[in-house]
């Protein structure tokens, strides 16, 4: 089977945990002993997230005196998908000898005319007096809005178009390379009045980014890997219960928060209706039998999965 997988924050930061470089590598080779015998049975696309890597080096920026503005988004979200890849592509290639492993920079076509950039919602970057919020405002040309007592700078978040790279991305998966891809969803870029691609401050949702490359890759499976067993129906209520197997149908009638599981619930949902195959939302350490229809929840246009011929 080919199989993209979207890893999430927690697979290089654990809750509470400081963003030091040792923790978060010891995280990434946690992840990868989860995966390896993912990638020893089948064809693997691994996407990741980014969001507390480009809040510490976005912090880093501002702070430096050295640099009269700090760097723009994209080029940060850029350096987090050299560090990340980094760490991910050293632990693959521990864990998998002999086996070809990648790490890619990639960058996300979206479109310059998205109503997501006439009104900026994502949070990022750490938190700001009002006071403090204004003068960065005005200082740098932010957009920012309260976050609960506090302020916080916030970007648009576009729709993913197309990842540029996935035809070398295809290539590499036919040869049996294991692909490490479109971390934090890919630096977003547009096409310019004269066709050529620039960075754009925004940030890109990575699970949207990974439907996506699942649908154009031809994945049999893709796979929404967090800390949390299975989504939950009725999620901090007494009537809380786990979602097994479901539909997409069945999933777009519930209510999702839309910060958290929310965008993760679209991207299966929109992968199987595209594609009519499966998709999955569980925990990292599971995959294995997620992908065998005995964990997480999974998401079929039937609610049946495994199908005899798949595994």
């Amino acid at each position: 089977m080919r199989v993209v997988v979207a890893l999430g924050g927690n697979a290089l930061m654990q809750r509470g945990q400081k963003p030091d470089a040792e923790l978060q590598r010891a995280n990434v080779a946690a992840a990868v002993k989860s995966l390896a015998p993912l990638a020893e049975r089948h064809e693997l696309i691994i996407t990741h997230g980014n969001g507390p890597q480009v809040g510490v080096l976005a912090l880093e920026s501002i702070n430096d005196p050295n640099l009269e503005r700090p760097y723009p988004l994209d080029t940060i979200g850029a350096e987090t998908q050299g560090m990340i890849g980094y760490w991910m592509l050293q632990a693959l290639q521990n864990a998998l000898p002999g086996r070809q492993v990648v790490s890619m920079i990639n960058q996300t076509l979206v479109s310059a005319v998205d109503p997501a950039f006439q009104n900026p919602t994502k949070f990022v970057g750490q938190v700001y007096t009002e006071d403090e919020a204004a003068k960065y405002a005005k200082e740098y040309g932010w957009t920012v809005k309260p976050d609960g007592d506090m302020w916080r700078r916030v970007v648009p978040s576009p729709l993913p178009q197309r990842v540029i790279e996935t035809r070398l991305i295809r290539t590499l998966v036919r040869t049996g390379t294991v692909v490490v891809c479109a971390g934090g969803g890919g630096v977003p870029v547009v096409r310019n009045d004269v066709g050529q691609l620039e960075g754009v401050e925004a940030v890109i949702d990575k699970d949207m980014t990974a439907s996506l490359l699942g649908e154009v890759l031809e994945a049999d499976a893709f796979l929404i890997l967090t800390d949390v067993p299975r989504v939950m129906r009725n999620y901090g209520t007494p009537a809380q219960e786990e979602i097994e197997h479901t539909t997409p149908w069945e999933l777009r009638n519930e209510d999702f928060p839309a910060g958290s599981m929310g965008p993760k619930v679209e991207a299966v949902a929109g992968f199987v209706e595209r594609t009519g195959d499966m998709a999955a939302i569980g925990r990292l350490d599971q995959c294995m039998e997620i992908l065998e229809g005995k964990a997480g929840t999974i998401v079929t246009p039937n609610a049946t999965w495994p199908l005899s011929s798949t595994l």
